[in-house]
């Protein structure tokens, strides 16, 4: 039984498998209409979402299977105290998978080490999110027809957002690939996303303008307010990048506009007419992704051995990791468990310095 928690659990082979099997969800719909017949998700959302829920419960009915839904940790015991593992550990005996967005960094693999059913992460605080670059595999794969050799410049809010950590883990593995970083230097990708990755692919600029000409794919970002510490920071940064049709003039006439959704005011809603822009149909490209990726993981789950995704070099040990995002900071009991990478103490759930 396995879980999918960072999207470098899943090796290249794997999500080229899933893409196929995505698109032959597509092709022959009815074929997949009972896959799921007789099987329950739980969509665990402790944090507001739209289109993650929303697709994650289309696609277990579309695959013929049911859903019990939770949306906002006030309706559930978390509001009274309980622990990430004692909920997975509850809601393991109800149904066969489960998705759960947390906003504290780690909850998924502290869930993934105590739940009896296969768990994805919908993303944890300003971690990752492995199925919305799912989404963007696909949407990239349906719109450029291959993921090799392409310059994608990833704008906004790199630091936390988790969807640029988990795009840039995936696409790092496809020959060719190179990223162009546009942010503030307040926001710059963190160093542990980077760090193992053939340097001489990514590019750092706080110009967009600049990156512009040279784009084959432009991943825009809204700047998030629920994970600034200040309000007064937040509001410094929000408007640093707009995208208008003016600022594309000087953009390839087959490149690709993508986001995660959703966004706020970083897109000009002059830019939707635009054909390059694809965010909307990346919402439905990740609805066929989920589809794929539920029916490999049950489909895994027929085997009762439990992987566990803690890494294998983890240490249990007096350092303890000061984010306060973390969810070693909060989970009751929880031993504080470190790696060693290129001689960085690194935190095992959140990944920040130790």
């Amino acid at each position: 039984m396995r879980s999918l928690i960072d999207i470098l659990d899943l090796s290249v082979e794997e999500l080229d498998d899933l893409l196929k099997t995505a698109n032959d969800i597509i092709d022959n719909p009815q074929k997949y209409s009972k896959s799921c017949e007789g099987k329950k998700i739980a969509t665990l959302f402790f944090e507001p979402s739209t289109r993650t829920r929303m697709s994650f419960e289309a696609a277990m009915y579309e695959l013929g299977g049911n859903v019990i839904s939770m949306t906002g940790g006030a309706t559930s015991s978390a509001a009274k105290g309980e622990s990430v593992a004692d909920t997975i550990k509850v809601v393991s005996n109800y149904v066969d998978i489960i998705a759960m967005r947390h906003f504290i960094e780690g909850a998924a693999l502290v869930a993934s080490e105590n739940g009896d059913v296969p768990i994805i992460n919908a993303g944890d605080g300003g971690h990752c999110h492995p199925t919305q670059t799912l989404a963007d595999l696909l949407t990239i794969y349906r719109e450029k027809g291959h993921l090799d050799n392409l310059t994608i410049g990833l704008c906004g809010d790199l630091k936390y957002g988790r969807t640029v950590h988990s795009l840039i883990n995936a696409m790092s593995r496809y020959e060719g690939v190179k990223f162009v970083l546009i942010s503030p230097k307040e926001l710059m990708c963190p160093d542990y996303v980077l760090e193992d990755k053939d340097q001489d692919s990514f590019t750092v600029t706080t110009s967009l303008e600049e990156a512009m000409p040279s784009l084959d794919i432009l991943y825009m970002t809204r700047i998030q307010k629920e994970r600034f510490d200040s309000e007064e920071e937040y509001l410094r940064l929000k408007d640093s990048y707009i995208l208008n049709p003016e600022k594309l003039l000087t953009a390839k006439s087959d490149m690709k506009i993508l986001h995660p959704l959703p966004r706020v005011n970083e897109i000009s809603v002059a830019v939707d007419d635009d054909p390059r822009a694809v965010y909307f149909k990346q919402t439905l490209y990740g609805k066929y992704m989920r589809m794929a990726l539920i029916l490999k993981l049950l489909n895994e789950a027929e085997d009762k051995n439990k992987v566990s995704l803690m890494p294998s070099d983890a240490l249990s040990d007096e350092y303890k990791c000061t984010n306060p995002k973390c969810i070693s900071q909060c989970e009751q009991e929880l031993k504080h468990k470190s790696v060693i990478r290129n001689n960085k103490r690194r935190c095992v759930y959140c990944e920040h310095d130790i």
